[in-house]
């Protein structure tokens, strides 16, 4: 018999893959949209260079796009709590992509600590290198090469899964690296229960197998998901306080997932062998 708490846990399953679905068709709209645009601008500006362009979609990329498109109104604007965080420091976001995953030259037995220096203070996390060799590899990769640095965290959720989305070069929920890396570690012991824990770190993903790009999701609060999303990393104790300090704050679209009303921006991304 399916109790009333595995049965809340399903409904709240659905609603997200339905938002999925219903993000995954408003990208190929824009996109279509865009492509329009960008022709109609050909023909206008002989050889203009297009200013816009859509990312390709790479990860939860989707859970991903959250509420780039969203504009709070100006009622929500004024009641909205006050941005709990600094300016961004000074930088331009990476634009370089890759076509394949780069080769794994991690240490796969040793630890490896990933640190986000955040315009909200710093949040530190334990690496599962064993675990999930490709996705720390990955970002060991990636942050090396200063791709996260300057990038811009999302997405917030408030109601029904309690994520903090980031990795998006774009802030639109849209970008990643150019490649794609493998599932793993999908059935680590913190799993059961068919919950991500508080304190976890995962890739984010398009719905399909295998489509984990460079988006990642930090869980404040233990959200009921399928286990289908990497978890390669623990977030520390102080990092936990600024993760909650962000979700304080509130999202912009006030119907539980949106642009996070904290102004979140990855100063600098490093990952360190310990």
């Amino acid at each position: 018999m399916v109790t009333q708490e595995q049965r809340k846990r399903q409904l709240a399953r659905e609603k997200f893959l339905r938002q999925q679905q219903r993000r995954t068709a408003a990208r190929r709209k824009a996109r279509a949209r865009n492509s329009v645009i960008a022709s109609v601008l050909g023909v206008i500006v002989i050889g203009s260079v297009a200013l816009y362009t859509t990312g390709v979609l790479k990860n939860d990329d989707d859970k991903s796009n959250a509420s780039a498109d969203v504009t709070p109104s100006a009622s929500a604007t004024a009641s909205k709590a006050p941005d709990p965080c600094a300016k961004p420091a000074a930088g331009k976001i990476k634009t370089e992509t890759w076509k394949k995953e780069p080769a794994v030259t991690i240490d796969k037995s040793a630890k490896y600590t990933m640190k986000l220096a955040t315009t909200c203070g710093d949040i530190d996390i334990a690496l599962k290198t064993s675990a999930a060799p490709h996705t720390v590899n990955s970002f060991n990769f990636l942050a090396s090469k200063g791709f996260f640095d300057h990038t811009k965290c999302h997405r917030l959720t408030t109601s029904g899964i309690y994520v903090l989305q980031c990795g998006d070069p774009t802030g639109a929920g849209s970008g990643g690296p150019g490649y794609t890396i493998p599932d793993e570690n999908l059935k680590d012991t913190s799993l059961k229960g068919g919950s991500y824990p508080a304190g976890t770190v995962a890739m984010a993903n398009t719905g399909q197998k295998h489509t984990g790009g460079s988006q990642f999701f930090l869980v404040y609060k233990a959200s009921p998901l399928p286990a289908s999303y990497t978890p390669f990393g623990t977030i520390s104790a102080s990092g936990m306080k600024v993760l909650n300090k962000i979700a304080a704050a509130g999202e912009s679209t006030g119907q539980g997932d949106g642009a996070p009303n904290a102004t979140v921006v990855i100063n600098k991304a490093t990952v360190t062998k310990s």
